[in-house]
Parts: structure tokens; C-alpha cells; sequence
């Protein structure tokens, strides 16, 4: 993914506060500690550009990026949902999050797919099964990304996403954000996805 400019656009912790999706939006979701935002930071090659903490659930709205592409000549929204399953968050809050995150799933017409992130260690959580019966209850298309890949030693990391791709029987792509592992196939399966045409 050759980018041109990769900024912040908005944030907002109501649907309603979002801008208008002007163009093809992916949005991505995962517990508080799979590393989304590191994700995101390494797939734009960006450093900084997603808000990353040592504390598990530091995203606490919706935040959209906007993703101007050299090549292709293109232009995509990347959205940052909320973390789920971090419990030191009060209930009140986590309830929030959950109506938070299942309207834009539910309502928001320029979603293309959902980036579904887990821990290749840990696998798919109930949260995370919850989370793709819902993408199968309204229609949208998850992309399954295991992170953290680096901590499995090499000969176990194609039987590790083999596993958790027949638990859900769906493919599992690995990524690795020290390493880069796993960018190029992710970048490409986001751009399909967006329907932005990917040459080679």
C-alpha cells in the first residue's frame, strides 16, 4: 500500500457526531489488548499516527483516518473502534462501547468490512465469536487478522493460524507489527475489500 498522506480526521463517541462516509470506510475491531492500534500505525507506516498505551482500552471512541493512496490513486477512510473486553472499565462504560460499536456496524452505509483482530496466542474469544455472528446478523464482511505472531516461534506460527482458521472456518491472516510480517497480504485483502483495485 503506497500511501500519499495518512491523517486524523474525527473522533466521536456518538454515530451521530461521525462526518458522512464520503468514501470506502474499513473499520477495525479486537479486544483492548490484541494491539489494534499498532495494526493500524504499521500497516500505514506510520509510527504515531494511532494513539497507542500500555493500557489495554485507551481507544475510547470512534476515531476515522483518512488514507490517501499514491498506488493505486485512491482514497479510503480507516476506522478505530473502541477495544472490547477490558475489564477495568466501569460496566456502565463497556455497555456504552457495546451499543457504541454494534450502531456503526449496524447503520453505517460506507462500512466495507471489519478487520476482526485477535492475539494468535490467546484465538478467537467469546467476544470475538460474539462480534461475527453479529458482522453475519448485518451483512458485513470481517477480515480475520491474528497479531502478534513475532511471539510464536517460526515453525508454529502456519500451524497456529491453520487452527484458527478451521475454528471459525474462515482464512486467518498473521501479522507481526515489530516484524511487518503479514502487512503486504493484509494491505491487499483491505483494498480488495474496500474494492479499490489492487494491479499484480
Amino acid at each position: 500500500m503506497k500511501i500519499r498522506d495518512a491523517r486524523f480526521v474525527a473522533g466521536a463517541t456518538n454515530n451521530d457526531a461521525l462526518p458522512a462516509p464520503t468514501f470506502p470506510e474499513i473499520a477495525f475491531a479486537g479486544r483492548s489488548n490484541v494491539g489494534k492500534s499498532s495494526l493500524i500505525n504499521a500497516v500505514l507506516g506510520r509510527k504515531r499516527l494511532v494513539r497507542t498505551s500500555s493500557t489495554p482500552g485507551a481507544t475510547r471512541a470512534i476515531n476515522v483516518f483518512r488514507v490517501e493512496l499514491a498506488e493505486p490513486d485512491a482514497v479510503l477512510d480507516l476506522v478505530d473502534l473502541p477495544g472490547y473486553g477490558w475489564a477495568k472499565r466501569s460496566k456502565k462504560e463497556r455497555r456504552s462501547w457495546g451499543a457504541l460499536i454494534e450502531r456503526f456496524l449496524e447503520t453505517r452505509v460506507g462500512l466495507e468490512a471489519v478487520v476482526v483482530i485477535v492475539d494468535v496466542r490467546r484465538g478467537f474469544e467469546e467476544d470475538d465469536l460474539e462480534l461475527l455472528e453479529f458482522l453475519a446478523h448485518v451483512g458485513k464482511q470481517p477480515i480475520l487478522v491474528a497479531t502478534k505472531l513475532d511471539k510464536l516461534p517460526a515453525s508454529k506460527r502456519k500451524p497456529a493460524l491453520a487452527a484458527l482458521g478451521k475454528a471459525v472456518g474462515r482464512r486467518v491472516l498473521g501479522f507481526s507489527a515489530q516484524t511487518g510480517e503479514g502487512a503486504e497480504a493484509l494491505s491487499r485483502a483491505i483494498l480488495r475489500a474496500a474494492h479499490i483495485e489492487v494491479s499484480g
